[in-house]
């Protein structure tokens, strides 16, 4: 019996071996056929050797890892995407259109240097046209891939990342670091993008505008397996955090020893000339490209001076973006519109003829503000030049005066707010023109919109037709006013019926739970967006230690500058504001938090993962009730992960912690355990 297991246990460390020897294979030949385009073994090879590790996989679970090439597509669809935190801020680019904005970019960094400058002073990389990701490793394994998202919060969605081939599953290096970031660009490539085009052409299914669209669209897929058949690709281009380099040229060349693909168009320039040669270049030669570009990112090389520069309360000062010139295209203007908006700024749009722009048809266009009309001299049946800033946003960028018909009329921009008919003023030193009535309905309902948009307070249903009518039926002066409404008041609205007003009731109470950082969003503070709330929340974890705060020390955080400090102390000194804030209190809304979370809590120092639907809770609540007893709430799970709480259709987290033993919990014993009722 001892000689029969003695063979046994001979025979499965062969078999241990061999797993292990045919994973390294299989890294080997996938970045060699991915990322290098030097394929090592023939297709057969590969898919033999791929069989036979999955054979043993199956024969010995316990011996699967997130790293093994096996686990690129497979899982149940999820449900949806949790929301994850960037470990290190993810911060969008400030953008140039010539080469003054070039000039004045590099003026404007070297004025705050003032040292002597090096050799290698610029990197530049082409821009892909993508999505932003980051990847999470450990100890040289990806635990999790996000979006972008807002720069500080994402949604995690690592089965998608996984699917993506020229991204490595662990690390090529014997020595990885402990933790690190790699962020890049996902998207699709040019010929897979005109084939997925063609195949829902012939299934019927409307078409993709553009491959970044199509990406985009990709990886919110919640299936991995759709996913995989859309055939993503990715290049690196940088690190959070977690690596000792010197320069991004590097940094590039440390990604390309890990295995990824970096692009290998990337070229360190001396000066703004030999910049301004390099995007000469790729401006005539970018349409040879099997993928799309849209400009150039132009980079400090030296990450000492990047560290020392630092960043506005939006993007680095040491780097940006020089777009290519955007796709144009002529239209009739009809008539102008003037939007107001939250903070009382007038903006006029032009209503156009119908003209198609970079995939996508386009019949608004941006004015800007009334000094930009003026400069244009528009005439109501003008044919204008319309294109997209930035290949996002339409914009009218000149008038054909040479076409203009005879009965053209000037357009005058007006002088009384369209919305409550109030004098407009024009504000000094800025190009904005405002209605300063605080009052003002079309200001009001922009607010209401604002406070219920889904990275604020997130109260489904309520924006557009619901607010308008809010407003106009005189319910709602404030955002406070919503926390005083009732299901009967609702009910009696024309085309409102019980279940819509009690709907509407429950989202407005639900997010009475929503944490200080989302309401902080939604007071609609200016220059605080969702990443500058999360920032200033950190720091400041109340309403009372906010409006305390002096321009010293809001400036003092990393990311907060002068205007920002300003806006946020001018804001909460405002009497009326704080008696929003005062209501908002009484109406039970968050206006603090504990940043670091409840450490004598029966959860205090525990991992907890959620997976499927809560029969009671939603997501963010059970999260919330974690938090509060001092738990942490994981993405994914892993070895360190103390318990997996469990709903209806819970998908692969079931299945790994049962795999790797780890206690599960149901939503009554999640509330038992934290002594909640």
């Amino acid at each position: 019996m001892d000689g029969q297991q003695g063979a046994l246990e001979n025979h499965a460390e062969r078999d241990e071996k061999r797993l292990w020897e045919l994973r390294e294979l299989l890294h080997k030949a996938a970045h060699a056929y991915y990322v290098l385009d030097q394929p090592i073994m023939a297709d057969e090879t590969y898919d033999q050797l791929y069989r036979e590790l999955l054979d043993l996989e199956q024969r010995y679970p316990q011996w699967v890892t997130p790293d093994s090439p096996t686990q690129r597509v497979g899982g149940a669809p999820s449900q949806e995407f949790p929301s994850i935190t960037h470990p290190t801020p993810l911060y969008s680019l400030d953008n140039a259109f010539d080469l003054a904005d070039m000039r004045a970019w590099q003026d404007r960094w070297q004025k705050l240097w003032g040292e002597k400058l090096p050799e290698d002073l610029y990197i530049c990389e082409l821009k892909i046209d993508g999505l932003a990701l980051n990847l999470f490793y450990e100890q040289g394994v990806l635990v999790w891939g996000a979006t972008r998202g807002d720069g500080v919060t994402g949604e995690e969605i690592t089965a998608n990342v996984r699917t993506i081939r020229s991204i490595p599953l662990r690390l090529q290096t014997r020595q990885p670091p402990a933790q690190v970031e790699i962020r890049g660009e996902a998207f699709l490539p040019q010929p897979v993008f005109r084939q997925l085009n063609q195949e829902r052409q012939e299934r019927g299914e409307p078409l993709f505008a553009n491959p970044r669209n199509a990406a985009a669209g990709t990886l919110r897929q919640l299936d991995p397996r759709v996913v995989a058949q859309r055939r993503l690709d990715f290049f690196a281009y940088g690190v959070g955090r977690g690596v000792d380099v010197t320069s991004q040229s590097e940094t590039l060349a440390l990604l390309a020893e890990w295995g990824f693909r970096t692009n290998p168009h990337s070229q360190v320039c001396a000066d703004l000339a030999q910049v301004q040669r390099y995007y000469e270049t790729w401006a005539q030669k970018r349409q040879e490209l099997p993928y799309g570009t849209d400009g150039v990112v132009v980079k400090v090389n030296d990450l000492g001076m990047q560290t020392a520069l630092g960043f506005t309360h939006k993007s680095p000062r040491w780097a940006i973006a020089w777009k290519f010139p955007a796709e144009t295209g002529v239209a009739t203007l009809l008539g102008v519109t003037v939007q107001v908006g939250r903070t009382g700024t007038l903006t006029p749009v032009a209503e156009l003829t119908p003209v198609r722009l970079a995939g996508t048809q386009v019949s608004r266009a941006t004015l800007h503000n009334n000094q930009r009309l003026q400069e244009l001299d528009l005439h109501i049946g003008d044919r204008v030049v319309v294109r997209k800033a930035g290949e996002i946003i339409p914009e009218v960028v000149q008038v054909l005066r040479e076409l203009r018909p005879a009965e053209a009329v000037a357009y005058q921009f007006p002088t009384h707010c369209p919305e409550c008919g109030e004098p407009v003023v024009q504000v000094a030193q800025e190009a904005a023109t405002r209605c300063i009535n605080r009052h003002c309905p079309g200001v009001l309902r922009e607010q209401i919109n604002h406070w219920a948009s889904r990275d604020a307070l997130d109260i489904r249903g309520l924006g557009g037709k619901a607010a308008q009518k809010l407003v106009e039926m005189g319910w709602v002066k404030s955002v406070a006013d919503l926390y005083d409404l009732t299901e009967a008041q609702l009910a009696s609205l024309e085309r409102w019926g019980a279940k819509s007003a009690a709907n509407l009731i429950a989202g407005i109470d639900r997010s009475r739970q929503q944490p200080w950082t989302r309401v902080l969003y939604g007071l609609g503070v200016r220059h605080v967006g969702t990443g500058t709330a999360a920032l200033l929340a950190t720091h400041f974890p109340s309403a009372t230690r906010l409006r305390d705060a002096d321009l010293e020390e809001l400036c003092a955080i990393p990311g907060i500058g002068s205007e920002i400090a300003q806006a946020v102390q001018t804001w909460f000194a405002d009497a009326e504001n704080q008696a929003l804030l005062a209501r908002l209190a009484q109406a039970g809304l968050h206006l603090s938090h504990d940043p670091g979370g409840n450490a004598t809590g029966p959860l205090s120092g525990k991992i907890l993962v959620l997976t499927g639907s809560l029969p009671n809770l939603t997501r963010s609540q059970a999260k919330a009730l974690i938090e509060r007893a001092g738990g942490k709430v994981g993405s994914s799970v892993t070895a360190r992960t103390d318990y997996v709480v469990v709903g209806e259709e819970a998908g692969a987290k079931l299945e790994k912690a049962v795999a790797l033993g780890i206690p599960l919990l149901s939503e009554a014993e999640l509330v038992a355990l934290v002594g909640e009722g």
